[in-house]
């Protein structure tokens, strides 16, 4: 069952360890575009990590493949501007982090399965 977009997903909690908050709405993220960072089995990227994306972080994504500010309309995804939140793929961000390009990230809308691949003293080192 996908959450309605003002609702938490059931049962889901942060980073940590507290309810999940939203991340999102203008433009609606999350791997069910419900607004949370949160996941399932089938998202392979696992898209949990919330960010307040910035210029450096979208020019290194584009850099490396994955262009997430040209619109593409027919996901109907409006493409990424500085300041927007949105639900990085946890092994993106530590990749960005890695390279010294990762953008801040609200903890309270990271889901804790962030845990898994990104600290948590790592993620406190970029908290919006």
């Amino acid at each position: 069952m996908v959450a309605s977009p003002l609702q938490p997903p059931a049962e889901s909690h942060n980073v940590l360890g507290e309810p999940l908050q939203e991340c999102g709405c203008a433009p609606l993220t999350g791997w069910f575009r419900d607004g949370y960072c949160h996941a399932d089995p089938g998202d392979f990227g696992r898209h949990t990590v919330c960010c307040v994306v910035n210029e450096s972080f979208l020019t290194y994504s584009r850099a490396q493949g994955n262009d997430l500010s040209t619109p593409v309309p027919a996901y109907n995804f409006p493409g990424l501007r500085p300041g927007d939140h949105w639900c990085v793929c946890a092994a993106r961000w530590l990749e960005a982090y890695e390279d010294g390009m990762a953008p801040p990230v609200r903890l309270e809308s990271s889901a804790l399965s962030t845990l898994e691949v990104i600290p948590l003293d790592v993620l406190r080192s970029h908290a919006a």
